[in-house]
C-alpha cells in the first residue's frame, strides 16, 4: 500500500465537538498540522447509516473530504457490553437521547445489566472501541482502531471524562476514567491507543 504522511499538511477533523477538535489539535500540531473542525468550515453533517464503527467513520471522514477538499480525520466510537450482546455499540450517543443525558444513559445500561442478572465483575465485562478514519481527497483511506477493555460499576464515580467515563473502569485499575486526569485517561484510552497507531504510521 502507497505510504504517505501528514506532516504540515492541513487537516479537517469531522467534528463538532469543541473539545475533540482540540484533543486532535494538541496531537497533531507537533507535527506542523493545521486542524480545522467540520463545525467551524459550516460543513454538512452526514447521517450515520453503518451498523458499524468502521462504517460510519467513513462516512464521515468522506464527507469532510469531499466538501472540503482537504485530507480528512474522523472517529466512530462507543461502549461495547458483554453481557449485553455488545450493545449500545454503535447507538452509544443514542441512549442518551435527543438532549445527550448521559444519566440517563448510564443508567439504562444498569437497568439492562440488572435485567439481566450481571452482578460480578466478570459478568459486567464492557470495552470502549474506537476507528479512526483518515481520508484523502482522491479516496485514499486508513483506518486505526484502540480499545480499552474493562467493567462496569455503580454508582458512577467521578466529575472528569464524558458520557459513560463515571461507570468504567479499566482493566488493571481501580479508578474509572472520569475519575482519572485527562493525560492519564487518553494514556489507555480507545481514542488515545487508536491515535498512537495514527501518529506512529503518519508522521
Amino acid at each position: 500500500m502507497e505510504s504517505r504522511k501528514l506532516t504540515g499538511k492541513r487537516i479537517v477533523i469531522a467534528t463538532h465537538n469543541k473539545g475533540k477538535l482540540e484533543e486532535f489539535s494538541e496531537l497533531l500540531k507537533p507535527h506542523g498540522v493545521v486542524a480545522q473542525s467540520v463545525g467551524a468550515l459550516s460543513l454538512p453533517e452526514p447521517e450515520e447509516t453503518e451498523d458499524n464503527f468502521r462504517g460510519n467513520a467513513k462516512i464521515k471522514a468522506e464527507s469532510a473530504s469531499r466538501h472540503s477538499g482537504q485530507i480528512a480525520i474522523a472517529d466512530d466510537s462507543g461502549l461495547c457490553v458483554d453481557a449485553l450482546g455488545g450493545a449500545p455499540g454503535v447507538y452509544t450517543a443514542d441512549w442518551a437521547g435527543p438532549s445527550r443525558d448521559w444519566m440517563q444513559a448510564m443508567r439504562l445500561v444498569e437497568e439492562k445489566l440488572q435485567a439481566a442478572g450481571a452482578r460480578t465483575p466478570e459478568q459486567r465485562k464492557a470495552q470502549f472501541k474506537c476507528t479512526l478514519c483518515v481520508m484523502w481527497p482522491d479516496g485514499h483511506v486508513k483506518y486505526y482502531e484502540g480499545v480499552a477493555p474493562g467493567q462496569l460499576v455503580w454508582p458512577p464515580r467521578g466529575a472528569l471524562g464524558h458520557g459513560y467515563d463515571p461507570v468504567f473502569v479499566p482493566d488493571g485499575q481501580e479508578k474509572t476514567f472520569a475519575e482519572m486526569s485527562h493525560e492519564a485517561k487518553n494514556a489507555i484510552s480507545h481514542r488515545g491507543r487508536a491515535l498512537e497507531l495514527l501518529l506512529r504510521d503518519l508522521f
